[in-house]
């Protein structure tokens, strides 16, 4: 059974991700757990610390996440060699699996709906979408295809060729009414992306 700082916690973001970080106070979140706002303060100093807790937790997800896989931890320039050992068949296997816990794993969802909701608005919140959602993991994967790709000249190109469908589809994800078949299209999309790379790689992979 989920602990009371874990309902917190979990409760927290599911209201920041329907009415905004700005929208939810420490006593919306209280009265939605029927708690009292100083049972929430013997786990959490305040809005602010259970936020931080929220960012740590996808923090450490994203880290265990890309061990698990067996995926660079770091970027190119980092850690060359995680690159250098990387297929073809890593790089799908670990972008499908990405794309399940963005979309059906309650806690990323909802962490991923919270940022698309604030970005405009909230300095803080634009840098983690940025991070998390746009601009960190096209780079990723720019960097992916820099070590993989013959003419590492296209990395980029390549990269925003990929994660451009790739990110269209968790909004075609989030609004439609029959799930798995949007899971199945991604699941071909990324199938059919790499095996068009083949050719184009520095050994068959």
């Amino acid at each position: 059974m989920e602990d009371t700082k874990e309902r917190i916690l979990t409760t927290a973001l599911r209201l920041f991700a329907r009415d905004g970080y700005a929208g939810v106070s420490v006593r919306m979140i209280a009265e939605e757990l029927h708690i009292t706002k100083g049972a929430l303060y013997k786990h959490y100093k305040n809005k602010r610390d259970i936020f931080e807790c929220i960012v740590e937790r996808m923090n450490t997800t994203d880290y265990d996440r890309a061990v698990a896989y067996e995926m660079p931890e770091d970027t190119l320039d980092a850690v060359p060699q995680s690159y250098a050992e990387l297929s073809l068949e890593q790089v799908a296997a670990y972008s499908k699996a990405q794309f399940r816990y963005w979309t059906c794993d309650a806690f990323a969802s909802d962490f991923r709906k919270l940022l698309t909701l604030e970005q405009y608005r909230n300095p803080e919140m634009s840098q983690l979408y940025q991070q998390y959602l746009a601009n960190g993991p096209l780079m990723y994967m720019a960097d992916i295809f820099g070590r993989m790709l013959i003419d590492a000249q296209d990395a980029m190109g390549m990269a925003l060729a990929f994660y451009g469908p790739y990110f269209l589809y968790y909004s075609v994800y989030d609004g439609a009414e029959e799930k798995e078949p949007v899971l199945s299209s991604v699941d071909q999309y990324i199938d059919d992306f790499v095996a068009g790379l083949r050719p184009k790689t520095r050994t068959t992979q």
